[in-house]
């Protein structure tokens, strides 16, 4: 009986040397920030990011202009036509005030929105290519301390191809494609 024993516990134990978990990796803020997606929700921002931006300009301009009136005619006005004035300043200012602090917080659930699904998208690519090449744990390389390449395969480049981004693009290229956009828009304000 302890032969059987010994013999099984053999067995297994040389089933298990044989069968090594599988570990993979992959850059899932590359994956997300270079889908296809996430440059028509980056234009998506950007737009409503440029509107809020001129609003928030016509008001401090609005702002401005009657400032400057009341600087330079407050000494003619009567009493009730000063305190009139500067009720309204204050007033516009704190119109802005509250514009500036509820857009921020729109822009950001807008971008929650149209990021999640890209989010999403991303995960089940990973996902599907995990349980499709048997590996027990994908780990995000941007979250780790410390991973052996050699011990685990990265999924980056499959989930690209999945995730239909250009072969060429890298994070680098996306900067700068970013960096020259906000250059046209300041030259464009500029003018």
């Amino acid at each position: 009986m302890k032969k059987i024993v010994i013999t099984a516990v053999m067995a297994f134990l040389g089933v298990a040397a044989f069968a090594q978990p599988k570990f993979a990796h992959v850059n899932y803020a590359e994956l997300v920030q270079l889908c296809p997606e996430a440059d028509s929700a980056r234009t998506t921002m950007t737009a409503s990011s440029n509107e809020a931006q001129a609003t928030y300009q016509a008001m401090v301009e609005e702002f401005n202009a009657k400032y400057e009136e009341y600087q330079s005619k407050a000494g003619t006005w009567t009493t009730s036509i000063r305190q009139t004035k500067e009720q309204e300043l204050t007033d516009i200012q704190q119109r802005i005030q509250q514009f500036s602090q509820n857009v921020d917080v729109e822009l950001q659930q807008q971008q929650q929105q149209l990021m999640a699904p890209i989010y999403e998208k991303a995960l089940n690519a990973v996902k599907d290519l995990a349980k499709a090449g048997g590996y027990i744990y994908v780990f995000d390389v941007n979250s780790l301390l410390y991973y052996d390449a050699a011990q685990s395969t990265d999924l980056t480049p499959e989930a690209r191809k999945v995730l239909n981004i250009p072969e060429g693009r890298t994070l680098e290229s996306l900067q700068a494609e970013l960096q020259a956009q906000a250059q046209q828009t300041q030259a464009a304000t500029a003018q």
